[in-house]
């Protein structure tokens, strides 16, 4: 906004640059020194194949259908859905 156009405001900013790394640590502390990201990931992906796991042809179709189309991550390394 132009201080043209508005009279006696005072502009206000605030970088929230060290809340975030703080943010960060502090969910890093909690989650505590024993956490493996490596098995945590391996518990999500044994998850995952045991969501979509013995569907039958026409779940099969569904799924097959919902990943071609980006709704549902396919089996490719990462996983993420299309927008």
């Amino acid at each position: 906004m132009n201080q043209d156009n508005a009279p006696g405001l005072i502009p206000f900013t605030i970088d929230l640059t060290f809340e975030e790394a703080r943010r960060r640590a502090e969910v890093v502390a909690a989650l505590g020194p024993d956490w493996d990201p490596m098995a945590a990931l391996r518990g999500e992906q044994e998850a995952y194949a045991l969501l979509y796991s013995d569907l039958d042809p026409e779940q099969q179709r569904v799924y097959d259908e919902l990943v071609a189309a980006g709704v549902l991550p396919g089996e490719e390394p990462g996983r993420a859905a299309t927008d």
